[in-house]
């Protein structure tokens, strides 16, 4: 669970799922915690800790094979629900179930990928019929972000302009933070692209 602006968010975006194709993992860091984003052969989205509880690997560095998450340092498989369920070096051994992943829950909605790290209170934010533009860093802290746009306390940032705008913040340390952005249906991709990218040097220069 994360606090921002004073409050504890149950809901903190990680990314555009169209990012994160079928059989891939990622890293993403919230709040200073590290976590590994991975989609399954199925399509299916998890959020876990990004660290195997063999020798500490980082799992954003593993590989996807089908519905199993690997680390690439010794091939240990973490199925679904996070338990280690296949040992390379020891192929006929049944691990012990407390070898086990630290996840979280993990949801899409209209196309936007988000976390809860701690007890879900609460729907997913609706970002409504926005399409999705892109994700970017910025080097300004999410507070100070929600100050500049003397925006309420809200995980999603609406600015209703000419453009439309839908902002996912990931708060991922004090002072830098993820912008996941999406526009009104039917604006122009790559115009709404530069746009962000001018909003975001008047926040870093502010």
């Amino acid at each position: 669970m994360t606090r921002l602006w004073g409050i504890v968010l149950n809901w903190i975006a990680v990314g555009l799922a169209e990012d994160i194709p079928v059989g891939t993992v990622v890293p993403r860091r919230v709040d200073g915690l590290d976590l590994a984003i991975w989609r399954s052969g199925l399509g299916r989205f998890h959020a876990w800790d990004d660290r195997c509880p063999h020798r500490g690997m980082r799992l954003s560095h593993g590989f996807v094979r089908g519905e199993v998450l690997a680390c690439v340092y010794h091939g240990w498989q973490y199925n679904l629900d996070g338990a280690c369920d296949y040992i390379p070096a020891h192929p006929d051994l049944t691990p012990p179930k407390t070898i086990c992943a630290n996840t979280y829950v993990c949801e899409t909605r209209n196309q936007a990928l988000w976390v809860a790290l701690g007890t879900v209170n609460g729907d997913v934010p609706d970002i409504g019929d926005r399409i999705p533009i892109r994700s970017l860093d910025i080097s300004c802290g999410a507070p100070a972000i929600a100050r500049y746009f003397d925006h309420p306390q809200d995980p999603l940032i609406v600015l209703r302009g000419k453009y439309d705008l839908a902002i996912a913040l990931q708060p991922s340390t004090s002072r830098s933070c993820f912008a996941h952005v999406f526009a009104g249906a039917g604006q122009d991709k790559k115009i709404v692209s530069r746009y962000v990218e001018k909003l975001r040097d008047e926040l870093e220069a502010a």
